[in-house]
């Protein structure tokens, strides 16, 4: 997210009356409700990190220990057994 100076975006008096609150100071102006996006919505991370869990799940229904699956894809075993037990979840459903 890239700042923006409030001068060029919003009018005069929007502005006046924000700097009788916080002049000169950083302020964070929320989206609106409905108008949030999902963790990875615009970068796809969530799908790629979707798919990877997938694979992690379908190796340790082969018989791949967590051990070894920690290792090969950098996570911790905790990390592995909690995506193990998430893709229990999703099968049983």
């Amino acid at each position: 997210m890239r700042y923006k100076n409030a001068k060029d975006v919003l009018p005069k008096d929007v502005l006046a009356l924000i700097q009788l609150y916080a002049d000169g100071e950083y302020i964070y102006i929320p989206r609106r409700v409905g108008k949030r996006k999902c963790w990875g919505e615009n970068t796809g991370s969530k799908g790629e990190t979707q798919r990877r869990n997938e694979k992690i799940y379908s190796k340790y229904k082969l018989g791949c220990k967590a051990s070894e699956l920690a290792a090969e894809y950098f996570l911790s075993e905790k990390s592995i057994q909690r995506i193990i037990t998430q893709g229990n979840k999703n099968a049983v459903m």
